[in-house]
This record gives C-alpha cells, structure tokens and sequence, in this order.
C-alpha cells in the first residue's frame, strides 16, 4: 500500500507547474495578512480551489477558506495549511519582501499555503488514481491560536464531512530534504499570561511618596526566571519567557502602574498549571513586598494545545514519505517547544481525531553551508528559524511540500 501510494505521489506531481508555484508563493509574500485579516489570500486559495473542482466556501470562522472533493467509496482525508503572517519587520533583502510596513512571512505560512494549493490541484487532476473525500482546509490565525477553533465553532465539520484523518505540515530551519516525524509529542502547549502592577505613580523628585511599580516589575522578572530552573524537575521541558514589559510615558514621572506580558512552554498540563501557580505566587509576593497598594492581575490569555501524533496514523505518512524521498531524509527529532493549534481541528464530541503532522526543512543551501557550527542542531541554531525578521525559506523547497501532502494523503486514498 505505502509503495503504492509513494508511486502514485510521484506520478501526480511529476509535472507540477513549477513557474506558476513559485509566482504564487512570491505573491503571497509580498502581501501577508495578519491574523483574522487574511481576506486576499482567503480569496486567492479559494479561487484556485474552486477552479480545481471543489466545493469551496469561505469566510468559515472568520477568513478561513474550506474547500471539498468528492471522488468515490474512501476515507475523508483533511489537508489544511494556516494563512496568517506576523507582526515583523522583513530584513531578507528578497526582491519580493513584504510590501506592507511592520507585517511579514516570517512564519512560512505563504509556503504552506502554497504547498496545499499545488498539492489540491495535482489531487484534483488525478482523481483517476485514487477514491475518497478530500476536505481542504485553509486556516486562519494560528498565530494567536484562534483560528482552528474558530472554524470549528462554526460548524466546519456540520457543513462538510468530519475527516478520518487530518493531516498537515510546517516549514522549519534545516537543509533542503529532511521531513521530521514524531510519532507522539510533537509540538508544545503555549500559554500567554499578563501581569498589571498597581503601584502609587508621583513626581521623580519624591519617589518616597510614590510605589514605584516599574522597580517591583523589574524584581518580578528576575524572580520569574526561578520558576523553570527551581521549581519544575529537570527531565520536565518548560520554558517561561518575558516578551514584554511597558511602562511610564516620561523621564521624570513615576507610573501608576506596569505590565509585564510573559509566556510558557510546556508538555503537560500538570506542569501548566504548577508554573501558573507558581507566577501567581511570584507576583503576588513581588507586590506584597513593595508595598503595592492592590495585588496585581495576573490574567491567563491565548493557549495552544499540545500536538500529539497519533503513533499508528504517523508512522503510515512517514513510511510513505520515506518511499518519495529515500532513505535517510526521515528523522524523528523529538518534541520542539513550539506551539500549534492544529490540535483543535481534530477535536471532537468522542475524543481525538487521528493526525499526523511534520516538519518540511527549508533553509537554503548557501545559508545552511555558511552557518558556523560542525553538526546539524549547532546549524540549526544559527540559521534564521521561524518569527526571525530574516526567515527565508528556498523556493526549492515547493515542490517536496506539494509531495508531502500528496503523498500523505494517498496514503489512505489510495486502496
């Protein structure tokens, strides 16, 4: 069957049109969209699709684009790409950066994009070849890690079949050809958390009739770095960093108040909820300490869910994947601590759906070669990864991302 499908993968996308690809990738680069805005690419996925023969709608939760093919006796099959961009500054020098000021692709959510844009079509064209449903999904804000459930809540799975499988993939630092898969844990949970402290704001001259909130913020931060290296057990990964704080508006006056934004990284949810936990206590004693007048909000904002690859469901794309690209482009590198809400889209009312869902490598040949470092996680670390101002993945890389999805789809629809 792996064969099979693997034979039939490099046949569909054989002659895929290559220029046409690119153009579009080029295209949704220079135009990206930030999260629940992404109404141009919403319109240009589903006119391509909707070209292609599928049922499409869209505005489904939000921007989000659904689009299906009904081919025959089969399972349903759900390849989704997300759509939104980020609030970056571009700094590659590419002669197709972005076109709008402060916001870019510095994610791939362009390539990803542009992977299930190909690999829909070359389905479409080939649906001599297999038999099943596909349900193609493109989804909005991942990066605030609403947009799966967004479309979900509105009815996604009511106005189109529920899929038996979901299946998706994500651009990462690494050389050309390499497909990761992990058949478990594959990405982290995410949470956002947001400290207010309330302190008594004054002159600068007299800050003894003041509480200076911008002095406990800063020992709340420095505190907060105890949590992972005092409180969490070694062989448990978390990670809590500080990405914001703000406070004041001139030299002389001291605020009524300062926020501290901050998020963590972890792989249970009994870890979750001991670092929240613990930052409440932290913030609490911080301002209790300095004579703070009310304790400090500490709200809980965005989270992701942890991403686990259902173990049978993985390795069946991945052996496909092995037949397309050859022996040793598959690793398993073990859970990153990033975060994806592709999880949602296969929740349900009986449990979890089945996914699979890897890593398509992406970083050019000459970056990759002059990046310092003799194995590949001291590369990896020193190329630009994703939300870097200079990530750029290779065009080279289009074509085995349309072959993923393609190949991993007909690894159930092709019987």
């Amino acid at each position: 069957m792996t064969s099979a499908a693997a034979r039939t993968a490099l046949d569909l996308t054989a002659d895929l049109p290559v220029p046409a690809l690119e153009d579009l990738y080029r295209d949704l680069h220079r135009h990206p969209e930030l999260s629940l805005r992404e109404h141009r690419t919403a319109a240009a996925l589903g006119g391509r699709l909707r070209a292609a023969g599928y049922e499409t709608a869209e505005g489904v939760g939000g921007t989000g684009v659904a689009a299906l093919l009904r081919n025959g006796e089969g399972p349903t099959v759900l390849l989704r790409a997300d759509m939104d961009a980020l609030p970056v500054t571009e700094e590659t020098g590419l002669p197709y950066a972005s076109e709008h000021d402060g916001v870019m692709h510095a994610c791939g959510h362009d390539l990803h994009v542009t992977w299930l844009t190909g690999a829909a079509e070359a389905l479409a064209a080939g649906r001599d070849t297999w038999s099943g449903t596909l349900l193609v999904v493109g989804q909005p804000a991942e990066e605030t890690g609403e947009g799966a459930a967004l479309m979900v809540g509105d009815g996604l799975y009511e106005r189109f079949p529920r899929p038996d499988v979901l299946l998706g993939q994500h651009a990462a630092p690494g050389p050309v050809g390499l497909y990761a898969h992990s058949p478990g844990l594959i990405m982290s949970a995410s949470t956002d958390i947001d400290i207010v402290v309330h302190g008594r704001g004054g002159h600068g001259s007299r800050p003894e009739s003041t509480v200076d909130p911008v002095v406990t913020a800063a020992y709340l931060v420095t505190r907060l770095q105890t949590v992972v290296s005092r409180e969490i057990a070694a062989r448990e990964p978390a990670v809590l960093t500080v990405g914001r704080i703000e406070a004041g508006t001139r030299h002389n006056i001291i605020p009524a108040e300062a926020r501290v934004e901050l998020n963590i990284r972890t792989q249970s949810d009994e870890v979750r909820d001991r670092m929240i936990a613990a930052i409440r206590r932290i913030a609490a004693g911080e301002c209790a300490s300095a004579g703070c007048p009310r304790e400090p909000d500490v709200t809980v904002g965005n989270t992701f869910p942890v991403t686990v690859n259902d173990p049978e469901t993985d390795h069946r794309v991945a052996a496909v994947h092995g037949r397309v690209f050859g022996a040793g482009t598959i690793l398993d590198p073990g859970p990153a601590m990033g975060s994806e809400d592709f999880a949602r889209l296969a929740e349900h009312e009986g449990g979890r759906l089945p996914y699979s869902y890897w890593f398509v490598t992406s970083t050019p040949a000459d970056v990759w070669d002059a990046a310092p470092g003799t194995d590949l996680m001291e590369k990896f670390a020193a190329v630009p990864g994703n939300h870097s101002p200079h990530f750029a993945p290779d065009l080279s890389t289009v074509v085995p991302g349309v072959r993923t999805l393609v190949s991993g789809a007909l690894a159930y629809l092709v019987h």
